[in-house]
């Protein structure tokens, strides 16, 4: 049976630590980029283009798709209780305030944040990043501060469409297929949903998701071995990453949102 030596454990935690450390520093950089890449919006829009090309068509078919299953699901709970006419309201808000942040936040990490990493590990490796240091330019300014805005302004985006695809399934499967009233599914949205408490809500997560989830996908593109399997490595380690930051996230921003 073989056991750590302290030093090896000291070694670890230094290690962490020295990560971490240097996380914080990188996104401190990325935001004190903020006036300095948008003066250059045509990188920034580039990028935007690029990234929601690569998450648009899962977001929407998946958006879609989960506004079928709560409509079919939502109608049997709230028939039980007589209270089928409020499917709309039910739809929406579970899209609004949860599933249309989270779900598109790990869709995005799963397409576009791999794409981030596998790209800025392949620039590491093809040394292009040290040739851009070598004439002087900052590779936190030219190349990584244009994805990160673009990812935290596509998340919002994304998560809209997701969340208006899963309220039109929600409305096909109750009103088409199933035969709800259509005046009550939308009465019961326009009278249920307040714009500041709960689309407002959910534009916030989706903010905070956009800046997780693009920063962790560019921390481990940058941090990666240039080989071929540091690259996958690092790509890998971006999906867990990812995704467990916006379940926690979501956590602590859900409990925020309701006791403040």
């Amino acid at each position: 049976m073989s056991w750590y030596k302290p030093s090896d454990v000291g070694f670890s935690v230094r290690s962490q630590l020295a990560d971490m450390g240097y996380g914080a520093r990188l996104f401190m950089r990325l935001l004190g980029t903020l006036g300095g890449a948008f003066k250059r919006f045509g990188l920034i829009r580039d990028q935007i283009h690029f990234l929601g090309n690569y998450s648009l068509a899962i977001i929407a078919v998946s958006g879609l798709f989960v506004g079928f299953v709560f409509g079919l699901q939502g109608y049997y709970t709230l028939q039980r209780y007589g209270s089928s006419e409020a499917l709309g309201l039910l739809v929406t808000l579970s899209l609004v305030r949860e599933l249309g942040p989270v779900v598109t936040a790990l869709l995005f990490a799963g397409r576009a944040g791999t794409s981030l990493t596998a790209e800025i590990g392949l620039m590491k490796a093809g040394e292009q990043i040290s040739v851009m240091e070598m004439m002087a330019v900052d590779p936190v300014q030219r190349i990584l501060a244009p994805r990160f805005w673009a990812g935290v302004i596509t998340m919002p985006l994304l998560a809209a469409v997701f969340s208006a695809m899963g309220i039109i399934g929600g409305w096909v499967v109750g009103v088409l297929m199933i035969g709800v009233d259509a005046g009550s599914f939308w009465s019961q949205v326009q009278g249920g949903v307040d714009v500041w408490k709960d689309v407002g809500n959910g534009v916030v997560k989706s903010m905070v998701f956009g800046f997780a989830v693009t920063f962790i996908a560019l921390l481990q593109g940058f941090e990666a071995q240039p080989t071929p399997e540091g690259v996958a490595s690092a790509t890998t380690r971006t999906v867990v990453f990812a995704s467990l930051s916006v379940l926690g996230l979501d956590f602590i921003l859900t409990a925020l949102m309701f006791t403040i």
